[in-house]
């Protein structure tokens, strides 16, 4: 069974953390990844930074500059994460867009991912329809899984499709907004939240964009299985710097 599977059948709300690789410097992303595992979080996400991130806010996107700046390519990523199942054994989950995946080859990528212990993937800009079509035999073939966005704005219909297809989690994104720290839902929110669930998707749902702190965290995870927090992580890095990780987490779970 995937590591997701795995984790997403353990009791209690998850919580899954989303950094961009080579930031806040170019070798950090092995110590983040273990600091986080070390301070108690579920999953991780590691964003592939990339040039034009369409769906990020002014953090994340900042953090992706960076990482190019410093060097970070999805070569070197890989080199980064050759031995890293000698010492993590969470969930670890690529995030980033189609693009790169693209340019490096859509099967060699996946190939490189299982080789190295990647869980699976998250590609915002891949459509629904092409992933389908195209993709999908080629990401089962070197088991990683897929993970589907969902809005406000989509529709029942297209939910059950995205719940059909899944086999992991559905990444509920809590607003039609790029990501970005917010301090709490409104009404709206909360009746989005409450639709999902009236669903009764086969697959649980995690939340993601605009959790910062314990209080959204716990908004969030009050219907879903659990939240991801990465533009008010990757702020934390950027103020307090990589050994200040298990504050922030306290400051989730507290």
């Amino acid at each position: 069974m995937n590591r997701i599977n795995k984790k997403l059948k353990e009791d209690g709300k998850l919580l899954s953390i989303y950094f961009t690789a080579g930031y806040p410097h170019l070798d950090d992303t092995v110590k983040i990844i273990g600091e986080l595992e070390k301070n108690g979080v579920d999953m991780i996400e590691i964003g592939l930074p990339f040039s034009d991130p369409l769906a990020d806010g002014p953090t994340i996107q900042e953090s992706s500059t960076a990482a190019l700046k410093n060097g970070m390519t999805t070569e070197i990523l890989f080199e980064q994460l050759r031995d890293i199942r000698k010492t993590i054994s969470i969930p670890l989950i690529i995030m980033g867009y189609f693009n790169p995946v693209l340019q490096y080859g859509v099967e060699a990528f996946c190939k490189k991912c299982r080789e190295i212990g990647i869980d699976g993937l998250i590609l915002p800009d891949l459509p629904f329809d092409v992933y389908q079509e195209e993709y999908e035999n080629l990401f089962k073939k070197y088991g990683l899984l897929n993970t589907f966005l969902i809005t406000p704005q989509t529709s029942d219909e297209r939910i059950f499709q995205i719940d059909n297809a899944s086999e992991g989690f559905i990444y509920m994104v809590s607003s039609a907004s790029t990501t970005g720290a917010k301090q709490g839902f409104g009404s709206e929110q909360t009746n989005y939240f409450e639709r999902i669930a009236s669903l009764h998707l086969k697959n649980p749902q995690i939340v993601g964009f605009g959790i910062s702190n314990t209080e959204t965290f716990t908004e969030a995870t009050e219907k879903a299985k659990g939240a991801i927090i990465g533009s008010a992580f990757i702020k934390h890095l950027t103020q307090n710097g990589v050994d200040s990780i298990a504050d922030f987490i306290k400051l989730i779970r507290c």
